[in-house]
């Protein structure tokens, strides 16, 4: 007996320790940077705009947008429900790492009764009185890593999560600064028009007067009308459009839809060069969603390594301490010791274990497959950004030649007309062609500032890369 108890001791310890590796654990993936491009087709080597950062948008120089994003950030719903998540997350993460250890139960009890006895001589009836209580405790050594690597895996979820948390503020940081740049375009649409009219107005009064000397005949003025009302007609529009843009960007706030908010600036931001692009394998490092995806890869590798461990036998210990006896005051006087130990190995389950085997296999597949359709996307993102700006900022300059060209055409137009040597329909078109081109300028500049917004988001920058960004 004396030779037992020390090989009994020296194999349970045997068993702990075996139970720390883990034989299927997955390999490291590597390789998908190599697939990448070198760098970006339109690669800027030059910061022209300030380090690119998580907080990009302090690069548009303007305190209202900074606390605009900073409210979102903590006040939008989705984060909001974004924050819920992790925090399941983050619960189902300590759940499963509880399963590496022991576990303690207390139990008591008592039993009341009464027993009768009949014999031939007399009848007795007694109680009956039980009490006990005591410990127990269960623990499953982990000899393949099976444990480990669903707490592993659930632990890789639980920072995916985290890294969807980080998308979900990047995109509504993207959100809230296209609101504010279309309102302030809306605002600058609604001044020009308003001017336009003026303008128009002014035009109509002139020939009316003429008119009234029988210069000119009733269609010109007919026609001057036409496009002052035809100007008129498009200022409630822009100041519908205001409005609803204002209250999606209350709510993108987690404000009521009338709530106030302060948005002065009368002109959109203007910045010259593109930014700084990086190369597109920074992506794998500043992207939240690519980071969530390859997280999520990895968890399922782990999956798979679980469901591999859990077809080869268990080993479960388990303890009981309990103390009982008919009378309470000799319950400490009667105790029972016990330790056990139990190996499962499965037999037969109809293939169960085989068939999840292979379904983790598949779905570590389509996480693979998901990665790279992240990480593809993510770099077809930062290419049409760029190329879009780009091409935005030539078609911007074709448009102030057009301006140009045409304001000379509508001087040139108006000489004429004055002069009496052609009628107001020259002057019309030219005058409607400027107007026309004045609110598609305004139009084009803010899709350009949409599109650096675009390249932003597509870029990623450092969410929860950085410390300075704190929004959870």
């Amino acid at each position: 007996m004396k030779n037992k108890i020390p090989l009994f001791v020296l194999l349970t310890v045997f068993i702990v320790f075996t139970g720390a590796c883990s034989p299927f654990a997955p390999k490291s993936r590597t390789g998908l940077e190599a697939e990448l491009p070198a760098q970006f087709s339109l690669f800027s080597s030059e910061k022209t705009t300030g380090e690119q950062s998580g907080r990009w948008w302090e690069n548009f120089n303007d305190p209202e947008l900074n606390e605009l994003i900073e409210d979102a950030l903590s006040g939008n719903f989705s984060i909001k429900e974004a924050r819920a998540r992790l925090m399941q997350a983050k619960a189902l993460s300590a759940k499963a790492g509880a399963d590496r250890f022991p576990d303690l139960n207390f139990n008591a009890g008592t039993t009341q009764g009464r027993q009768r006895t009949d014999t031939s001589i007399n009848t007795s009836t007694k109680g009956i009185e039980n009490y006990s209580f005591g410990l127990s405790s269960a623990y499953e050594i982990d000899l393949w890593g099976k444990i480990r690597s669903e707490q592993e895996a659930v632990r890789l979820d639980e920072e995916a999560v985290k890294e969807d948390l980080s998308t979900a503020a990047m995109t509504l940081a993207a959100a809230v600064a296209k609101d504010w740049a279309d309102i302030i375009a809306q605002r600058m649409q609604k001044k020009l028009l308003e001017k336009q009219l003026k303008t128009n107005q002014t035009y109509l009064k002139l020939i009316e007067l003429r008119f009234d000397k029988g210069l000119v005949s009733a269609l010109d003025v007919f026609q001057q009308r036409q496009t002052v009302e035809k100007v008129r007609a498009q200022i409630p529009k822009a100041e519908e459009q205001e409005i609803l843009l204002m209250h999606d960007l209350a709510l993108l706030l987690g404000r009521l839809p009338k709530s106030s908010l302060k948005i002065t600036r009368t002109k959109l931001p203007v910045f010259d060069n593109i930014p700084l692009s990086g190369l597109p394998a920074e992506l794998l490092i500043y992207r939240p969603d690519v980071r969530a995806s390859a997280l999520r890869l990895m968890a399922s590798d782990w999956k798979v390594s679980a469901a591999k461990a859990a077809r080869l036998p268990a080993v479960k210990l388990t303890g009981n301490a309990s103390m009982g006896a008919n009378d309470l005051d000799l319950i400490f006087d009667n105790w029972i010791l016990s330790l056990a130990g139990n190996l499962t190995a499965p037999i037969f389950d109809a293939n169960r274990r085989k068939a999840e085997v292979e379904r983790t296999l598949a779905k570590s597949d389509e996480s693979l497959w998901a990665y790279r359709r992240t990480v593809y996307t993510a770099v077809k993102e930062v290419e049409d950004a760029l190329i879009s700006e780009k091409k935005q900022r030539e078609h911007i300059n074709a448009l102030e030649k057009e301006k140009k060209a045409a304001a000379l055409a509508l001087d040139e137009a108006i000489a004429h007309y004055r002069k009496g040597v052609s009628d107001y329909l020259p002057v019309l078109t030219h005058n409607l062609s400027v107007q026309g081109l004045e609110r598609d300028l305004i139009t084009q500049e803010n899709i350009l500032i949409n599109r650096r917004i675009s390249l932003y988001r597509a870029l990623g920058g450092a969410w929860n890369y950085n410390s300075s960004i704190k929004f959870f």
